[in-house]
């Protein structure tokens, strides 16, 4: 029976050391950051209905760490955009630019929101760009808003 239970465990970790996943060893260390970012493409709605709005932008690539995040900071009023919306994302180290959406969620019907954008390395160091201030006016329930088409 020892036998047995010895040949078992060896048999299980070999098989372990056999296929254990390589990927730690891949893992890449950040990219070096952008000396300069610039908002390309937007900010603008893409959509809007039931309550939530998604806002998106195009930047040149940040570089930096994989790991971002695309911030809205919004609000009714354009002097005092106090609420904020964050949305995570990777970066693709082989394209030249980066697509940052967030999804606000529990928008008022018919209102006028303000809002500006700006993104963010996983460290929390600014990407070093910042949208001017926009705005969009939800729709009223039960109407949809496609303002933008769909990324592909």
């Amino acid at each position: 029976m020892n036998g047995l239970l010895f040949k078992l465990a060896l048999a299980a970790t070999l098989g372990s050391l056999l296929t254990a996943n390589p990927t730690g060893a891949q893992i890449l260390p950040p990219a070096k950051k952008a000396a300069h970012v610039e908002i390309t493409d937007g900010p603008a709605l893409e959509l809007a209905h039931d309550g939530l709005a998604i806002i998106r932008w195009t930047t040149s690539n940040p570089g930096g760490p994989d790991d971002h995040l695309a911030i809205v900071y919004y609000g009714t009023d354009p002097n005092e955009l106090i609420q904020t919306a964050k949305s995570h994302i990777r970066l693709n180290r082989g394209h030249p630019e980066t697509m940052f959406r967030v999804r606000i969620g529990g928008l008022k019907p018919q209102t006028t929101y303000y809002y500006k954008v700006t993104s963010t390395g996983s460290n929390g160091q600014s990407d070093g760009v910042e949208s001017t201030v926009n705005h969009f006016t939800t729709p009223a329930p039960g109407e949809r808003i496609v303002a933008y088409p769909q990324p592909k």
